[in-house]
Order: C-alpha cells, then structure tokens, then sequence
C-alpha cells in the first residue's frame, strides 16, 4: 500500500505544476491557503468554549488552447497530499479540454520568485489573547454582579496563501485577521446592546471598554418609548454604516454596469464613471497598504465572474480611488472587462476599504449631541436587495435602537423594517464624524478590513415597525 504523503505549500505549487506540464496543459495556476485560526466563545457570563484549527485548499487553473481559443478548468479541494494533488490536477487538465473557450481569455500573469517565498505557513495560537482573555474574565464577573448577562465571540486567524503559475509567478503572502461581537443583555432579557471590533492581533481591544460601551446603551434601555414607522433624523455610528457601504462596495462591479444590471450603470448605455453621486466631499478608497488594514497586494481569484477572472492571478492591486469628491472614479474590472468597457482600466477588487468625507472629524456622541430629535441606530442585519437599479436594500434594526431628544439619548424604541439605498444616502447625508476601522455586524465576519464614519441622516426611511427582537 502506498502511503499520501502531506506536502509542503511550496512542493503542492511546483509539483501541481509540473504534473499539469506533463498532462499537456498549456498553462497552470496552483493557490495553496493555509489557514490557522483560534477563537473564544462566551454566553450568560461564562467562557464556553475554545478552540485552535489548521486548514488549507488547494485550487488548480488549468489552461487548454492559445489566444481567444484558451479554455480554463478549476478544481479544488481541502487536505491535498500528493496522490489527490495528481487527481485535481488531471481533472482540472480534462475539464479545460472539454471547456468552450473562456471570454475572459488573457496570457497569464508573469512574475517572479519572491523574497519570501520559502517561508513555511504562519500560525496563530491562543496567545493573542494573552491580554483580551483576563480583561474578558473580569467582564463576565462584573456582568453577573450587576444582574447583565454577556455573550459573545472572538476569532483570530492567519491566512498564507502561496500561488505559483506556469509563467514563473511565486508569490507568498501571511495575512492575519480577528473580530469580537459581544451582546449585553439587561436581567430581565427584555433588552440588547450589540458592540462589534477587527483586530490585527488582539492587543487594540479593550474588553473593559466594550463592556463599557454595553453597560452604557443598556442603561439607555430602562425607559422605552414606541416610535411610528416613517422618515426619521437617523446618526448611523460606523458599524450600521459599514453595514451599508460594505453592500455599496461588493455592487462597484464593472460587467454588471456596463450591461446596465447595477445602479452604477448609464440609463443611456455605458457607465456612470465620472458622474457625481453626492454633493459632499465623499471618497471610497481601497489600498492593500492601508495601515491596519492591510491585505494582500496580489489578485486571488478562483473561479470567474462578472469583474473577476482565473486568468488574473498573481495581478498586483494597487491603491484605488473608488469614489473621490463625490465623484464616481472607478468600478471594479478584470483585464477582459477593462479591454470589453474599453474606457476604465483593469482594477481588480481590493479586499478593504475606507468610506471618509472631507474635513469631516468627531465621533458618533458629538453627531447625537447635536440632533434635537431622531433615532439612534446602532447596526442592522438581514440585508438584502431589492433593486439593483438603485442599489435599494431592505433589513431590519437589531439589538440597539435608540431616542434622541435636545442631544442626548432618552430612551430605546422598537425596532424597524428599512428600505434604503446606501448611494442615496451619501448623497442625503447631512453631517459625518472622522472615519475609524468599524466592524459590520452583517459582514464583518467575512469582510473586517473596513473603515468608516458616522454620518446622520435626516430622513432614514424606517418602512415598517419590526417586531423582532
């Protein structure tokens, strides 16, 4: 019997490649992710559980034909050893050969070795939480003490990723990425205060003060007052509105507007490139550089579609000014949908980015101190859209919403149905805080490298009374 035997990164990439050669392939893309993550669980004041995980995939882009007949067959899978990494790579040879040729056809990127190439995989452990874990003990404590119950989630992980190319493209990357979402919840149970946060490394996050800010919104909570469906005065702190932005950003797809199924799309043809979307100084930028929320600087793709293509791995990402002084600048774009637009260059999706506004500075507080009566919306949830031609999105408030009279926060209220547009919305804005890495309650757990500011609105549509609690 012959025995697997588990490869390292590097071997998977050069014998994927080596074995698509031999197969006939005329091109080849090997991604090996390497994947080590730990993470913390707490509910009604305890720490329940704990865990540490290793993980990879592997993902083979084989290539069949030349020029506008290429054809590309994908196939991955998770724990390769080197008798699977010969089954993957065959199949994804036999399914490039039974392919029609790809529209997104372009020659694979080239490259070079880099520096860091022969690094093995980088791990996380449950030391991150050398400071976080005690400062969180005393938290659950405190809680019992006070008759609240605690619950919530931690996660850290480091993501390597190592991708080679039949053209000489080895590139390496370890990238590390966490979040807490924690939940305070007044004796009773009858109220809920929602507080979320990305990390790099867990030494930015204080426990205390997210039991803090907790502790203060469920104080908010002891009156409640009943508030009508309708248009309301609305301060979004960053989270709500990375909610939104981050919906807004996954929809800056180029394809899509340029065969008019997005809200970025011309009603005459074409995009909305260079268009103004809102009066304010808004920008939406994403660089991979961008400190604390760095990513990876190369594109990843591994399957294609709309703006994204297998065919532009390896490609290097570069800062890029989405929207600029209110302006729309760029859409996402791979090199076929940049040559099939013709007017935009390729701009391949970045996985971060900051929302800001000009000389915008102060936090979510000083936006309440200043409204003299409307709402306080501390995140949302179930987001979904219902026009795509408008970018209108429907969801519901969740765990924190909030009255505001003469400045200050008088009481929570029940929650709502909205229906809002988020391209609108920076269009309506009327006034917007200094921009601070925010944690979406909806995303963040897929997509933390955010930033964003608080904004108020004067007239958020809450469409319906929700009775959800």
């Amino acid at each position: 019997m012959t025995t697997a035997i588990q490869l390292t990164s590097q071997d998977t990439v050069e014998q994927g490649l080596a074995l698509a050669a031999a197969e006939g392939a005329d091109g080849c893309v090997v991604i090996v992710a390497e994947t080590s993550s730990t993470n913390l669980r707490w509910a009604n004041n305890t720490l329940t559980t704990n865990g540490a995980m290793r993980g990879s995939s592997v993902t083979v882009i084989a290539t069949a034909g030349a020029g506008e007949g290429t054809a590309a067959g994908v196939v991955g899978r998770s724990s390769v050893t080197d008798a699977s990494l010969r089954e993957i790579v065959s199949a994804a040879v036999a399914t490039a050969r039974a392919a029609s040729p790809a529209e997104d056809a372009r020659p694979l990127v080239d490259g070079t070795t880099g520096a860091d190439w022969d690094l093995e995989p980088e791990e996380t452990t449950v030391g991150v939480y050398e400071k976080f874990a005690p400062a969180l003990g005393e938290t659950l404590a405190r809680a019992g003490h006070e008759n609240r119950w605690l619950y919530g989630f931690a996660d850290h992980q480091v993501v390597t990723l190592y991708v080679g190319s039949s053209t000489g493209l080895r590139l390496r990357q370890a990238l590390p990425r966490g979040f807490v979402t924690a939940t305070g919840k007044s004796g009773d149970l009858s109220q809920s205060a929602w507080v979320g946060a990305a990390t790099r490394d867990f030494t930015d996050i204080d426990a205390h003060a997210i039991d803090a800010e907790l502790t203060r919104r469920l104080g908010w909570a002891t009156r409640t007052v009943p508030v009508d469906a309708g248009r309301h005065a609305t301060v979004l702190p960053p989270a709500a509105v990375a909610d939104l932005t981050t919906y807004l950003y996954w929809c800056l797809d180029g394809r899509e507007a340029f065969e008019g199924r997005s809200v970025f799309a011309k009603p005459s043809g074409g995009t909305r490139v260079g268009d103004v979307l809102s009066p304010q100084p808004v920008n939406l930028r994403s660089d991979p550089l961008l400190p604390g929320l760095e990513t990876f600087p190369f594109a990843v793709a591994r399957s294609s579609g709309g703006s994204a293509s297998v065919f532009d791995n390896g490609l290097t990402l570069a800062a890029t000014d989405w929207i600029r002084g209110g302006r729309l600048e760029s859409l996402m774009t791979s090199r076929h949908t940049a040559d099939l637009i013709d007017a935009l260059a390729a701009t391949p999706s970045v996985d971060n980015y900051v929302l800001s506004v000009d000389g915008a500075s102060g936090s979510t507080d000083d936006l309440v101190a200043g409204l003299d009566r409307g709402l306080l919306v501390t995140c949302l949830w179930y987001i979904r859209m219902v026009d795509p031609q408008t970018l209108l999105l429907t969801g519901l408030t969740r765990d924190g919403v909030y009255l505001v009279e003469n400045g200050e926060v008088t009481g929570a209220v029940n929650n709502f149905r909205f229906n809002e547009s988020p391209v609108d919305l920076l269009a309506r804005f009327t006034a917007a805080g200094a921009s601070v890495p925010a944690l979406s309650r909806e995303w963040g757990d897929t997509f933390s490298r955010t930033a964003t500011p608080p904004l108020l609105v004067p007239d958020f549509n809450m469409s319906s009374v929700s009775q959800a609690n």
